[in-house]
């Protein structure tokens, strides 16, 4: 039996959460998804890129990713909204409780998108577009933003049909309708292929992923090694990764950053993923949690996002094994476009009392190192996080030593939020 995979994902999410608590707690009268309007994060901090636009100031021109000087040349009556990311997560939690009230079967992919299994639930469900539509409204109605929900067999191809025309949309991508609504897309529509996998695909010929499909798989090993085989796999609509939800309760520590900079080198990039890792691992130890699973998240300047996790042997709150495991990981997601974010997150948590299953392969001295950030940990709560730091972050002015993600990490009073007029 066929499999029924839903996406779902929330349109211009940062925009829309900003635009419904104005509208529906503050009382206001002006909806920001109806006015030139941008969401462009802590201007000091994050110099004013562009995070979310709304469809107004698309029409200006406004990119998003795009620094927040150059969206005002474009569009000087911008209205500018600082980023709120922990009402983000609120809208998040509120978006995800919906989905899990019709299946366990949810994975939740960012803050802002999910897949759901929907496969055997015809009987109660009825027709998978006929549901998706109603799931869709409901959402409307009663969290006031819209959504896109694609339809497929697998992940993959759901995830293509979410991203067909916006917004408030319902879209399938069945195998049988590949060759008619994926194939004549450029290849730059391709989830996976960034501006220079693109470029590399120009020069062999390739313009859309119709061609991609037809391509002999060697010829895209050779030039792309690995990544060639996985976006052929992805343009003849094969995907057999399963939707893994996390069990309730089994809580995720994450940390992610936006830089004010494109990263274009790999020295940099582990910069800043150790960091994250830093902050991460340090959380974890904080709460008595380790984790085993770690995932590591990329955007780049196209504002495409890809992410690939991994499940280590065991689980482990030790800063060097997660940042180690998250470089594995970027070194097999990375195709060398420009990076705008990156996040590290963990998963598939336990309490540390538990123990480590030793190997007679394994030479490490996890207790030393558990020790190592121990140490440090004391240090820093004592003194300041500054007060201590990886001799590697002396002389780079770009990464902090440790990232600490979003600057209102934190509840923050919300209720006289305005946006700023430039």
């Amino acid at each position: 039996m066929e499999k029924v995979i839903f996406h779902i994902d929330v349109n211009s999410a940062y925009l829309s959460w900003e635009a419904v608590y104005r509208l529906r707690e503050q009382g206001g009268s002006v909806d920001l998804r109806e006015i030139p309007c941008a969401v462009g994060g802590d201007k000091s901090k994050r110099h004013g890129i562009i995070l979310a636009k709304s469809l107004a100031a698309k029409a200006c021109g406004v990119r998003t990713g795009e620094p927040l000087t150059e969206a005002l040349k474009k569009c000087p009556g911008l209205t500018v909204v600082p980023a709120h990311h922990s009402l983000y997560r609120q809208y998040s939690k509120k978006f995800m409780d919906i989905l899990r009230e019709y299946t366990p079967d949810v994975q939740q992919y960012s803050i802002d998108e999910a897949f759901m299994d929907m496969s055997g639930m015809e009987k109660i469900i009825g027709d998978p577009v006929a549901f998706a539509h109603k799931l869709k409204n409901r959402i409307s109605r009663e969290l006031g933003f819209t959504v896109n929900v694609g339809i497929s067999s697998n992940k993959y191809l759901a995830k293509m049909a979410s991203d067909f025309e916006k917004p408030d949309k319902v879209h399938t991508l069945f195998p049988e309708e590949i060759p008619t609504k994926m194939w004549p897309l450029p290849v730059s529509d391709l989830i996976f292929v960034g501006r220079s996998t693109q470029e590399a695909l120009h020069k062999l010929g390739i313009y859309t992923i119709g061609q991609l499909a037809a391509t002999d798989v060697e010829i895209l090993r050779h030039h792309l090694k690995k990544q060639g085989e996985t976006i052929w796999e992805f343009a003849n609509g094969r995907d057999s990764s399963l939707v893994e939800p996390v069990p309730e309760g089994n809580k995720m520590y994450g940390n992610s950053t936006t830089v004010a900079f494109d990263i274009t080198d790999e020295d940099t990039a582990r910069m800043v993923l150790l960091s994250l890792s830093e902050t991460v691992a340090s959380r974890l130890r904080e709460d008595g949690q380790k984790a085993q699973m770690v995932s590591v998240s990329i955007r780049n300047t196209d504002m495409k996002t890809v992410s690939h996790q991994k499940v280590m042997p065991a689980a482990t709150d030790i800063t060097e094994e997660i940042y180690e495991t998250a470089c594995q990981l970027f070194e097999e997601l990375w195709d060398q476009s420009p990076i705008r974010l990156l996040g590290v997150q963990t998963g598939k948590l336990s309490s540390e009392s538990q123990g480590r299953q030793m190997s007679l392969f394994d030479n490490t001295d996890y207790e030393k190192m558990e020790r190592m950030d121990q140490a440090v940990d004391k240090i820093r709560k004592k003194y300041g996080k500054n007060a201590i730091m990886r001799a590697s972050f002396l002389d780079n002015k770009k990464v902090d030593h440790m990232t600490g993600g979003h600057p209102d990490g934190g509840q923050v009073n919300l209720k006289t939020l305005k946006g700023t007029k430039k």
